[in-house]
């Protein structure tokens, strides 16, 4: 592996990291059913830009990981995690076509995929109540897309990560 090769992967490895830690920052009450899925956003970024490298696996990996730390049930996010990048993985030659405003909407179709699957589990698990502002966090991730989309596609570029 050349050095070129590891700078690419620490700056993708890093941009999950920062991911991670959005996920865990505390934020108000008043802020919180808004919150993005930073971590999942950031992946879907880098499974739709380098598909052969960062796909259902590394989901997995990263959604286990996100389980342990939020000590929620082991397996719900990973599973959600999964799936979502599966569907990006397979039409992420269409969604490289689509201009960014396009790409946010069928995104923010897949983030209410992501936490209707992670409702659905949690359902056969504890039986909690639907409610209709489980899906904001999707509404926000839309959003947000255009400029994580801007900012992770300047990383690649600068960085060369292939």
């Amino acid at each position: 592996m050349t050095l070129e090769h590891a700078h690419g992967r620490l700056v993708v490895w890093c941009s999950l990291l920062i991911g991670l830690l959005f996920e865990l920052m505390p934020v108000p009450d008043v802020v919180m059913p808004f919150r993005p899925d930073w971590l999942l956003l950031i992946m879907i970024y880098w499974a739709m830009a380098l598909p052969h490298r960062y796909n259902i696996l590394t989901a997995f990996v990263i959604g286990t990981l996100l389980d342990v730390l939020l000590g929620a049930h082991l397996g719900i996010r990973s599973l959600a995690y999964s799936l979502v990048i599966y569907l990006i993985v397979i039409n992420f030659q269409r969604l490289r076509t689509f201009p960014v405003l396009q790409q946010s909407v069928i995104i923010g179709l897949v983030l209410c995929c992501y936490h209707l699957i992670v409702f659905w589990v949690q359902f056969l698990l504890d039986r909690p109540p639907f409610s209709f502002e489980l899906l904001l966090p999707a509404l926000s991730g839309m959003i947000l897309w255009r400029w994580i989309y801007w900012v992770l596609r300047r990383l690649r570029r600068r960085y060369k990560v292939k």
